[in-house]
């Protein structure tokens, strides 16, 4: 919730609290992701969303109360494609949305993870957002819902808070860094001394992990829309070029860096320096083989989100006998998208862009490309 951070850091700077509903887990079609919220602020503004609009009128209520009471609510919303009109999520998902009030007292909180992300560290914030009493007689607390709302928060090698249990606290602290390795959000369930079974408490981890690369190979037009559309995505996107005089910031206004050097160099420094990893994207965009040859030959040897480059299938053929001859494995070769995007019949810079962009986002969510009116089931696939 990138935009809905900063306004809740924004609003508890000033003094303000704001009720913060945040959907914790989703089955079947759900419209959004576990981690997806919305942000209430006592002047009535609302800032993200958990379902697109299928759900939030009642959530805002739900919010205005929360925001009134102090006392967080965990709340169910859709059953069935049948009878999801009557419920309000017409997508017949299942959404689970922990509704709390954030009061400026945790402003020391949000500073510490505004200040990791800032620094480019990841960080994570634990919640309780359930408690039941799962837990054999005598060791559930005389009052398990005074454990909702307690959480922790992992910066760096800081941890601050606690869940109420120190043997919970260090089970709850190892999880969650494995969520945060990973870059996902998720639930998680313990007993209240810490022991890992489905009944007791469950915590929901929010993940801000540093933003996931692009790197765009070739200072062309292209490059330039597809940089765009990068920064859309979410992505920290570097344009890297051979050629100074093509090579500057001026030409790519929405990347984050512009690099002058050889591309296959470039990429073997990052590497090294761990700042690429299963989440990068490589769009090579060069359409020379001296740049193209060396440079794939490296990035399909590393296990990265997204390789693809542009060519006719004529550049195309010529490129794989190339990398073939430079040894590359069937396997390897195959992660290559190319020629790169989707068919769509685009032709200009940004319609090409665009292409890309849905050929990434489908490889990253193993979606097929083709028409939801030629496909069944559900639209969201879990993951």
């Amino acid at each position: 919730m990138p935009d809905g951070f900063y306004e809740m850091l924004r609003r508890c700077r000033a003094g303000e609290p704001v009720a913060l509903a945040t959907v914790v887990a989703t089955w079947h079609s759900a419209p959004q992701p576990p981690g997806a919220a919305m942000l209430l602020a006592a002047d009535g503004t609302v800032t993200g969303s958990v379902s697109g609009g299928c759900v939030e009128a009642d959530l805002y209520e739900r919010a205005r109360h929360v925001l009134g009471t102090g006392v967080p609510e965990l709340t169910r919303y859709g059953v069935s494609d049948d009878d999801a009109y009557t419920v309000g999520l017409t997508c017949g998902g299942v959404l689970d949305v922990f509704v709390e009030r954030v009061d400026p007292g945790r402003l020391a909180e949000l500073e510490a993870v505004d200040a990791a992300r800032r620094a480019g560290q990841p960080a994570a914030v634990v919640t309780c957002v359930a408690a039941d009493a799962g837990d054999p007689p005598g060791a559930v607390p005389a009052d398990p819902l005074r454990r909702l709302g307690r959480r922790l928060v992992l910066t760096g090698e800081r941890i601050t808070g606690s869940l109420g249990d120190d043997r919970l606290d260090d089970a709850a602290t190892a999880d969650a860094l494995g969520l945060l390795a990973a870059g996902r959000n998720g639930l998680l369930r313990y007993g209240y001394h810490g022991q890992r079974r489905g009944a007791g408490l469950s915590l929901f981890v929010t993940t801000y992990a540093t933003p996931p690369r692009m790197i765009v190979f070739g200072a062309i037009d292209f490059a330039a829309a597809v940089a765009r559309i990068g920064a859309f995505l979410g992505y920290r996107v570097t344009v890297c070029d051979a050629r100074p005089v093509f090579a500057t910031a001026r030409r790519f206004p929405e990347a984050d860096e512009v690099v002058a050097q050889w591309p296959h160099r470039y990429l073997r420094t990052e590497l090294d320096a761990g700042r690429v990893d299963g989440r990068t994207v490589v769009c090579v965009l060069t359409h020379d083989p001296k740049f193209d040859v060396p440079l794939l030959a490296l990035a399909l040897r590393h296990r990265l989100a997204y390789v693809g480059a542009m060519g006719s299938r004529r550049t195309h053929d010529e490129r794989h006998k190339l990398l073939s001859e430079a040894g590359l494995s069937a396997a390897q070769l195959a992660r290559l998208a190319s020629p790169i995007g989707l068919d769509l019949g685009g032709r200009t810079p940004e319609e090409t862009a665009v292409s890309v962009a849905a050929q990434i986002v489908a490889a990253r969510w193993g979606g097929s490309g083709r028409p939801l009116t030629a496909l069944a089931g559900p639209i969201h696939q879990p993951g």
